[in-house]
């Protein structure tokens, strides 16, 4: 027993030695008594000779306040590769945004796309049924009828013009058939060999005259076709642009005034001004779209006027001068109009021959 007393003194005295002396340990002693005492082993303490200290208590915990600060100190310390501490100035952290979700952003053009084509179909359906009031100008509506009438006619002369340059074509070259059959029976009957010759030469005659006339038909088709299904084809995209414009338009002037007729509170005003915002827009785009049509329904007429003197002359003196059988006034018109006739037979020059 005594010697494992000797044992832990001198295992206390070594810890003694290697904690400092700061630290506030009190100086511990093991006295042993013999078996016949009532104490088996006593461990006395005594303070420790060195720097006075309160005993320290076995769990230390620290406080709120120490722990804000070394928090904060340990936010304001970066320390980089190379081992060095650097002192920074602590602040608010700012994140930055994170990057928008392709999908969350088409899904929101979804949503405005069927709201705004919600919007539209009530204000079509409304129309309809003669409930919802309804934009108009009525000197550009008016302009926009006289277009849409003209081009059916257009189309009208067009397929016209088409049916008589393809019965043309046929009797140009049954003329011409028919004027080989005469010459080689001119060569053929020697009795009947001049008779048969007036013939062939008075056929190949008219069946040149033909396709003289048949190529002044055909550019005349051909401005038309250009005039009907491009020209005015475009301004008539414009036009249902403009129409899609004041049906939105109507659409969202409606929403404001319902929204107008209804209680002003803190939940109506936001609304109200989100659709007085998206009214103002809509409006913007419908003038603008107003104002293009106005533009090119002027160009549009000021063209047509144009081209439709240049082929109606054309057409009148080619005609004319074919059924007067004037083939000298007939090639003077082609030329007047710069028009080439095509030779059959004969291929169009390459682009290196004409160079």
């Amino acid at each position: 027993m005594e010697k494992l007393m000797t044992l832990m003194n001198t295992a206390l005295i070594g810890l003694k030695r290697s904690i400092p002396s700061g630290l506030g340990l009190s100086e511990t002693q093991i006295t042993s008594h013999g078996f016949d005492s009532t104490k088996e082993g006593v461990i006395e303490a005594g303070a420790f000779q060195g720097s006075p200290a309160p005993p320290l208590p076995s769990v230390m915990s620290p406080s709120r306040v120490a722990a804000s600060r070394l928090a904060q100190q340990g936010s304001d310390v970066l320390v980089p590769a190379g081992g060095q501490r650097t002192q920074t100035k602590s602040g608010p952290v700012i994140l930055a945004d994170e990057t928008k979700n392709p999908a969350m952003e088409k899904l929101e053009l979804v949503r405005k796309w069927s709201l705004n084509t919600y919007k539209c179909t009530r204000q079509i359906i409304s129309e309809k049924l003669g409930r919802g009031s309804r934009t108009v100008d009525l000197e550009l509506e008016a302009q926009i009828d006289i277009l849409r009438d003209n081009k059916k006619k257009y189309e009208n002369i067009l397929r016209l013009a088409q049916t008589l340059s393809t019965q043309l074509f046929q009797m140009v070259h049954t003329q011409r058939q028919l004027g080989d059959a005469f010459a080689d029976l001119s060569l053929k009957s020697l009795e009947l060999h001049e008779e048969f010759g007036y013939n062939a030469d008075t056929q190949k005659l008219l069946a040149k005259n033909g396709e003289t006339l048949l190529g002044a038909i055909n550019f005349f088709i051909a401005s038309v076709n250009t005039l009907v299904n491009k020209t005015i084809e475009d301004t008539l995209l414009t036009v249902k642009q403009y129409e899609s414009a004041r049906i939105e338009y109507d659409a969202y002037r409606t929403d404001l005034e319902e929204l107008n007729l209804g209680p002003r509170d803190a939940n109506t005003l936001p609304k109200i001004e989100q659709s007085q915002h998206l009214f103002q827009a809509h409006k913007e785009k419908y003038d603008k779209m107003r104002n293009d049509v106005s533009i090119k329904l002027k160009f549009l007429e000021e063209n047509k006027v144009k081209v439709l003197h240049n082929q109606l002359v054309l057409f009148h003196n080619a005609i004319a001068a074919y059924f007067a059988g004037n083939q000298k006034q007939l090639e003077q018109t082609l030329k007047q109009f710069h028009i080439k006739l095509k030779t059959p037979g004969v291929d169009a020059p390459s682009w290196l021959e004409e160079q």
